[in-house]
């Protein structure tokens, strides 16, 4: 099975709309990291110090083929025209070990590694 990885990038607070729209169209789960946005025009100077805004950072691993539709999902709940303000993308995964529905692209179940 092929795989993509979507990279979902929000305003602080709103991974869970990302990750409630991405669940209504097939995706069953992501990872979310903390981030600070650092473009030059997002900085706001207070007191004298500039303030970055916060911003999460989700990534689901997709099976190609619900890609689309997960993505599609995700901006029409938290894009660049809404509060989340959210930008999307996706990149190809060659290998993925530890899923269920897949131990790998490659191996065969006996060949793979065991997790203890």
């Amino acid at each position: 099975m092929e795989y993509k990885l979507i990279i979902v990038i929000v305003n602080k607070g709103y991974s869970t709309s990302v990750m409630d729209a991405a669940r209504g169209a097939s995706a069953t789960g992501g990872t979310m990291i903390h981030a600070r946005g650092t473009g030059s025009h997002m900085a706001e100077k207070l007191f004298g110090v500039a303030v970055q805004p916060e911003k999460e950072v989700i990534m689901i691993l997709s099976p190609s083929s619900s890609c689309d539709e997960i993505m599609r999902a995700v901006i029409a709940k938290a894009g660049l025209n809404t509060l989340g303000a959210g930008i999307c993308f996706s990149l190809p995964v060659d290998n993925v070990l530890g899923i269920a529905a897949g131990i790998n692209s490659g191996e065969d179940a006996e060949d793979a590694p065991k997790q203890m």
